[in-house]
């Protein structure tokens, strides 16, 4: 699907909680300026509390203002497969690019049943898709062999989003995968180590601020400038790590807002920052000279 950086991009609301469209067209082409792919609708766009029209304008707006400058994916999860297919259409008819699947959350699978799961739904789109694996969030957590499976199955899976922190289970997976197989980092801190390994790039949050930063990141590391990742990696990696210091997309909501694209504004069960964690986003950005 693509190389380098997609980000995650955040969903701006306005005061009355409403998606605020005109501040998300202005955030798209901010983002893309730098980015290789933009991901809407992932857990950092707080897709769980996005109602379905919020959803189709949302896709459509993005679409509209990206004019097929990068990839549009859209994530639409569910741990129920028809409501998957339902949000697969949805994103079909916005014109999206590809998907982003989240493994069935709270009911959860086996490993077998995984491979069932995604093959039902991949056999019911002709969109790509990209797995998403993300045990943290769902309770489960979709194996190499599970995913090369998957991919070798279904020929519109091309690839998959690893966010399980588990560096040693990536490096298995990117050892083991077949070509033309792609492997994301689901993590900014690990952008750097996947991709050194072999992998393809990163769905970043981190992104959303420093979309720049993180393509020069990861276009060192396609260009084999190791000392430039490097760089650029120990330079920012306590901002991608305390823009985790509480729930996503709380910190980077706050973060984003601080650029001026959003309002600092997010939708229950998320609340606003918290004080202290406000005071060392902003410390950070002074140390950094974001602003």
């Amino acid at each position: 699907m693509f190389k380098g950086v997609g980000t995650a991009i955040i969903t701006p609301f306005d005061e009355n909680f409403e998606v605020d469209y005109n501040a998300l067209e202005e955030f798209v082409k901010f983002q893309l300026k730098h980015v290789n792919a933009l991901i809407v609708l992932g857990t950092t766009g707080e897709a769980p509390t996005i109602n379905e029209s919020e959803r189709e304008k949302i896709v459509s707006k993005v679409v509209e203002v990206t004019n097929k400058k990068v990839p549009v994916i859209v994530g639409t999860g569910s741990n129920n497969p028809e409501h998957v297919l339902h949000n697969n259409k949805l994103a079909e008819k916005s014109g999206a690019d590809g998907l982003l699947i989240v493994s069935p959350y709270y009911n959860k699978s086996t490993q077998k049943g995984l491979v069932e799961y995604f093959t039902y739904v991949a056999q019911r789109t002709e969109l790509p898709i990209i797995l998403y694996n993300v045990p943290s969030r769902t309770g489960g957590n979709i194996l190499p062999d599970t995913a090369i499976e998957i991919f070798e199955k279904n020929a519109n899976v091309v690839g998959i989003k690893e966010a399980s922190g588990n560096i040693s289970q990536i490096a298995e997976l990117i050892s083991k995968k077949p070509d033309g197989m792609f492997v994301y980092s689901g993590n900014d801190d690990q952008a750097l180590p996947l991709m050194a390994l072999g992998g393809d790039g990163v769905i970043s949050v981190f992104s959303n601020v420093l979309p720049k930063e993180m393509r020069d990141l990861t276009d060192a590391v396609l260009n084999n400038d190791y000392a430039t990742a490097q760089k650029i990696n120990k330079k920012y990696n306590i901002l991608m790590r305390k823009l985790f210091i509480e729930v996503n997309p709380i910190p980077v909501k706050y973060a984003v807002s601080k650029l001026g694209y959003c309002k600092n504004i997010v939708r229950l069960p998320l609340i606003t920052i918290s004080d202290n964690a406000k005071k060392i986003i902003d410390n950070l950005f002074e140390e950094l000279s974001i602003l």
